[in-house]
C-alpha cells in the first residue's frame, strides 16, 4: 500500500503536468511543455531563496556527433558572484517515471560543455546574436566583473521524473567551483510546500570543532549560543551558499554584494591576528543546533545545525571570503564571534527571524518590516485585489479578480478555502484566473517600468533598475512608491500597468517568433519610453474597463520596441547590452531620442480631464462591506451536511473543542433552515472552516454530490405556492397530520398572516414532505 508521502506527491506531479497542458492550450507565444515546465520549477526556486532572477532561455547545439551542448535556463546574481545553469529534462508521463544516471550525467555533462565553451572568448562568436544565450555567453567571455567576483557556478538538473542515484558533488572547472544540484519531482514538491529547503552543515562530521557557550536560560521562543567560527570555515561555506546564507527577507537590501569592505580586508591582511578584537562578528539563526560536549573536558562545541541564515554580518562574510580568493590571504588566523539563536517556537519560526533581522540590522535604510509582505501597503492591496471586480473582457460577462498573492502560497490556499470539489475548484479559477495571479516582484515591475521618478535631482526608479532583476527593482520599489494608503483608483490603476506590461511582452513575442532576444530589456524600456514621451497621460482608467490596450497601442509599442532593441544592440559598449541595460546611461540616452516615431496616433488612447472627474472612490465601509459578503458566500456555499460531518470529526478526532462542535451543529442548522447567522457564529465558521480544511480536506470530497441531490430533490418536489398551502390546511383539517403548531403556521400563511419568505417556504416544505407521507396529493 503507498505511504500518504507517496500519494501527495503523485497528487502534487499530477496537478503539476495538468498545469503544464492547461498552460499550453492558453499559450500563444509558441513555448514548449518543457519550458512550461522549466518556469514552473524555476519560479518554485525562486521564491524558495535557491535563485533569482532567472531567465529561461533554451538552447541546443546539434552537430554531427549528436548535441554539443544544451541549456534551459540561466541565472546571473547582481553581484556577478553567482551563476546558476540549468538543463531539463521533461516526460510529461502519466506516472512518475525513473531517470537513469546515465541520462541525468548525458544531461549535466552538455550543460557543462555549454559553461566550458561560453567562459572562453572565441565561443561567443560561434553563436548568433538571435541566440538565446548569447547576451550569457557575451558576458560570461567579456564582461571584466566574471573574473573579478564569479565565485560560484551552479549546475541545476531539473526533471519531472525522480532521481535515486548520487551524483558528485563539485568540481573544478575552467578555474571556477562548479556545485552539482539535482531537482527532481519529490525536491519540487518539498519546496512547494515549505518556504525553502534549509541549509544543513555537519561540523563535526567534517573534522570541525565550533566551540560555543550554551546561554542557559529557559526560554520558550528561543535559544542562544556564543560561539568561534574560524575564518576559513565561514569563507567555505560562503563559498558553496552564498547569498542562500542570508535570511531571504533582507537578502535585498542588506546588500550581500560580495564586494569587500575595505577596513576588514586591511585587517585581514594587515593584522590577522586582531580581527575577534576588531569586528563585531556575526548573528545567524537555525531552526536546530546539536551541541556536544568535547573530549578531554574542553567543553562544548556546535556539532551540527539545520536551517542556517545569516542575518547580520554579511560583509564581514563575504568580504573575508573575497580577500582570501582574490589577495591569497592567509586566513588561517582569522576568527569570528558569532551569535546563534535556535528558534524553538517552530510557528513562530518566520516572525522570530524577521524581528531579529531588523533589530541587527537597524543602521540600514530599509528595515525588515519594509520588506515584510505585513507591511500595512500590502495588506491593503490585497483586501483590494479581493473585493474589487475587474469588468468583463469583450465577448464575455464573467467579472474577474486580479489576484494580489502578498505572500507565497495564498492562491494556493484561497482556492483551497473556496472548496475542494471539481465545481468549486472550477468555479475559484473563473473567478480567480490563473493569469491574472501577480506577486510583489511582479508589482514592482508594473509599477517602475510604467514611470521614472527622480529625488533631488538624483534618477532612482526607471527601466534600468527593473532591468536589474527582480530583488534589486523591488527594493527601489519599496523605498519610494508604498507610503500612501491604496485605494481602489490606485489598484485599478496598477492594473492597468499589468495589462501594458503583459500585453507588450506578449507583443514582443518568444522564439521563433519574437523581435529578437531582449524581451526582458526591450518591455521596461519601451514601456518607459512611451509613458516619458506622453508625460505619463496614458488613459490608464480606459485599460482598465477594457482590460486590454487598443489595437493602435500595440502597433506603436512594438515599433517602438523594435527601435529600442536596435538602439540598445547597437549602442551598448563592447556589445554587453544586457550589461549596459542596467545602466542609468542607457536610459538617458534612449529618453533623449525620438527614434522617429509619430505618437499622434494615441491620442484616443489619452486620458481627458472629464474622465478623470468620473472616477469614484470606494470607501471603507464599502469595502468592508464586500470582504463581508465575500466569507458570507464562501460559508453559505458549504452544504449544511458538512457542517455536520465536520462536528462529528472533531469529535472523533478531539481537534474541535466542544464548544467548536456545538458551533459547527449550530450553523449547520442555521443553514438548513436558511437562518441567518449572527456575528459571533460568522467568526466562527471561518475559523472552524478553515481549519477543517488544513486539517481534513477529504471531508468536502463528497460535496457536489450532495448539492446535486439538493437540487434534484428540489426539482422533483413541487413550488411551495399559496395555492399549494391551502389544499394542505384543508386536507390537513380532515386527516389531522400536522402537530397543531405546524398546521397553524400553514394556516396563517394561507391567510396571509404570514409573509411567503425563503425561510417561511423551507419550513412549508418541511411540512408539504410530512403530508406527502401520509396520503397528500397535490
Amino acid at each position: 500500500m503507498p505511504s500518504l508521502e507517496n500519494i501527495e506527491l503523485q497528487k502534487f506531479y499530477l496537478s503539476l503536468q495538468e498545469d503544464i497542458k492547461s498552460e499550453l492550450v492558453s499559450d500563444e507565444e509558441g513555448n514548449t511543455p518543457e519550458q512550461i515546465f522549466t518556469e514552473t520549477a524555476l519560479m518554485f526556486l525562486s521564491e524558495g531563496g535557491e535563485t533569482e532572477n532567472y531567465q529561461v532561455k533554451y538552447d541546443e547545439k546539434i552537430s554531427g556527433r549528436g548535441v554539443e551542448h544544451k541549456i534551459n535556463a540561466y541565472a546571473l546574481s547582481e553581484n556577478y558572484e553567482t551563476l546558476d545553469l540549468f538543463v531539463t529534462l521533461f516526460n510529461g508521463t502519466e506516472t512518475i517515471s525513473t531517470v537513469t544516471k546515465t541520462d541525468a550525467e548525458k544531461a549535466i555533462d552538455r550543460l557543462l560543455k555549454f559553461f566550458r565553451n561560453a567562459i572562453y572568448k572565441d565561443y561567443v562568436n560561434e553563436i548568433e546574436e538571435s541566440s538565446q544565450i548569447f547576451d550569457l555567453s557575451h558576458t560570461l567571455a567579456n564582461a571584466p566583473e566574471i573574473k573579478d567576483f564569479l565565485s560560484r557556478v551552479n549546475i541545476f538538473l531539473i526533471t519531472d521524473g525522480e532521481i535515486k542515484s548520487d551524483f558528485r558533488n563539485s568540481e573544478k572547472i575552467a578555474g571556477y567551483t562548479v556545485y552539482y544540484r539535482i531537482i527532481d519531482i519529490t525536491y519540487l514538491y518539498n519546496i512547494s510546500e515549505k518556504s525553502h529547503i534549509p541549509i544543513e552543515i555537519d561540523f563535526i562530521g567534517n573534522g570541525v570543532e565550533i566551540p560555543c557557550i550554551d546561554v542557559s536560560t529557559k526560554n520558550e521562543e528561543y535559544q542562544s549560543f556564543l560561539a568561534i567560527i574560524p575564518g576559513q570555515v565561514l569563507a567555505s561555506i560562503y563559498e558553496q551558499y552564498g547569498s542562500r546564507l542570508l535570511e531571504q527577507n533582507v537578502r535585498s537590501f542588506l546588500q550581500f554584494t560580495g564586494k569587500i569592505n575595505k577596513g576588514i580586508r586591511k585587517t585581514i591582511i594587515e593584522e590577522p591576528h586582531m580581527f575577534l578584537a576588531y569586528n563585531n562578528g556575526i548573528a545567524a539563526t537555525a531552526e536546530e543546533v546539536i551541541i556536544v560536549d568535547l573530549p578531554d573536558g574542553r567543553g562544548k562545541a556546535i556539532s551540527s545545525v539545520k536551517d542556517l541564515q545569516i542575518v547580520n554580518g554579511g560583509q564581514t562574510t563575504a568580504s573575508i571570503y573575497h580577500t582570501w580568493k582574490k589577495d591569497k590571504a592567509d586566513i588561517s588566523r582569522i576568527f569570528v564571534q558569532i551569535k546563534l539563536s535556535r528558534i524553538n517556537d517552530k510557528s513562530k519560526f518566520g516572525e522570530i527571524v524577521n524581528r531579529i533581522s531588523e533589530y541587527a540590522n537597524t543602521q540600514n535604510k530599509v528595515s525588515v518590516s519594509d520588506l515584510s509582505s505585513n507591511k500595512p501597503y500590502h495588506i491593503e492591496l490585497e483586501k483590494l485585489s479581493r473585493n474589487i471586480w475587474a469588468p468583463p473582457i469583450k465577448g464575455s460577462s464573467q467579472q474577474t479578480i486580479w489576484f494580489y498573492e502578498r505572500a507565497r502560497g495564498q492562491y494556493k490556499n484561497a482556492a483551497l478555502k473556496y472548496g475542494l470539489t471539481t465545481a468549486k475548484r472550477k468555479a475559484f479559477e473563473l473567478k480567480n484566473p490563473k493569469n491574472q495571479v501577480f506577486t510583489k516582484e511582479d508589482l514592482a515591475k508594473y509599477v517602475n517600468s510604467y514611470q521614472e521618478v527622480s529625488e533631488r535631482n538624483k534618477l532612482i526608479i526607471g527601466p534600468h533598475i527593473v532591468v536589474r532583476g527582480n530583488q534589486k527593482n523591488y527594493v527601489q520599489f519599496i523605498n519610494y512608491n508604498i507610503d500612501n494608503k491604496p485605494d481602489n483608483i490606485y489598484f485599478e490603476d496598477i492594473i492597468a500597468k499589468a495589462i501594458i506590461f503583459r500585453g507588450t511582452e506578449k507583443k514582443y513575442g518568444i522564439k521563433p517568433n519574437s523581435i529578437g532576444d531582449m524581451r526582458y530589456v526591450t518591455v521596461p524600456y519601451s514601456i518607459a519610453w512611451l509613458g516619458y514621451k506622453l508625460n505619463y497621460k496614458l488613459d490608464l482608467y480606459k485599460i482598465w474597463k477594457n482590460q486590454c490596450l487598443s489595437d493602435k497601442m500595440k502597433e506603436k509599442l512594438y515599433q517602438i520596441m523594435v527601435e529600442i532593441e536596435n538602439f540598445i544592440r547597437n549602442k551598448a559598449p563592447g556589445a554587453l547590452y544586457g550589461e549596459w541595460a542596467k545602466k542609468e546611461e542607457c536610459w538617458t540616452a534612449i529618453k533623449e531620442n525620438d527614434f522617429k516615431i509619430d505618437l499622434s496616433s494615441l491620442s484616443s488612447d489619452l486620458e481627458s480631464v472629464s474622465q478623470q472627474l468620473k472616477r469614484k472612490k470606494i470607501s471603507d465601509t464599502e469595502l468592508a462591506q464586500a470582504e463581508l459578503n465575500s466569507q458570507l458566500e464562501r460559508i453559505t456555499s458549504v452544504h449544511y451536511q458538512i457542517w455536520k460531518n465536520i462536528e462529528d470529526w472533531g469529535r472523533d478526532t478531539g481537534t474541535l473543542t466542544p464548544f467548536m462542535r456545538d458551533m459547527a451543529n449550530t450553523i449547520s442548522g442555521r443553514l438548513r433552515s436558511k437562518h441567518k447567522l449572527n456575528d459571533n457564529e460568522f467568526a466562527y465558521a471561518i475559523k472552524i472552516l478553515d481549519h477543517a480544511i488544513e486539517k481534513a480536506p477529504e471531508l468536502f470530497f463528497n460535496m457536489d454530490e450532495l448539492v446535486e441531490s439538493e437540487i434534484s430533490t428540489s426539482e422533483k418536489a413541487p413550488e411551495i405556492t399559496i395555492e399549494l398551502i391551502k389544499k394542505i390546511v384543508t386536507w390537513d383539517k380532515k386527516n389531522k397530520v400536522l402537530k397543531d403548531f405546524e398546521f397553524f403556521f400553514m394556516h396563517n400563511l394561507a391567510e396571509g398572516k404570514k409573509t411567503l419568505s425563503d425561510r417561511n417556504k423551507f419550513i412549508a416544505s418541511l411540512n408539504l414532505n410530512k403530508v406527502l407521507k401520509h396520503g397528500f396529493k397535490e
